[in-house]
């Protein structure tokens, strides 16, 4: 078995909770900065590849997109520089949140209005199917 210094793709998957086919997905839009290759031409990942990969993940599971990113990994890189952009990202992205959330709580509100209108019976008087259901 060859030797190398560094985290094959699977172990840097497992270790991230991200898929291969994700990991590659990042290298190819410039996310991630692609490995070195081993001898076998394996990419051989190191701390630097596993800590952006967590970086990322943790953004996207709070919903960043991914040129939200983009930008702050550029701006991450500069520590002496001020980090007003990154704040205005996260205040932009929490517009973005709590707009959703007004809206989902909209549609929880209708939810339980329609849900209201069930009598039980028979699907052909179910208020929430007729509720649902265009006036044509």
């Amino acid at each position: 078995m060859e030797r190398h210094d560094g985290l094959l793709i699977g172990a840097l998957a497992k270790a991230t909770g991200t898929k291969v086919v994700t990991i590659r997905y990042y290298e190819q839009i410039g996310l991630l900065a692609p490995p070195v290759r081993t001898a076998g031409n394996y990419r051989a990942y190191d701390r630097t590849h596993l800590r952006r990969l967590g970086f990322i993940r943790r953004c996207r599971g709070l919903g960043f997109t991914l040129d939200q990113i983009r930008t702050m990994l550029a701006l991450a890189g500069q520590h002496g520089h001020d980090c007003a952009e990154v704040d205005r990202i996260a205040l932009e992205h929490l517009d973005e949140v709590e707009a959703k959330i007004a809206d989902l709580q909209r549609l929880a509100g209708e939810l339980r209005r329609l849900s209201s209108q069930c009598q039980g019976g028979v699907i052909g008087e179910c208020g929430i199917i007729e509720a649902l259901s265009p006036d044509l």
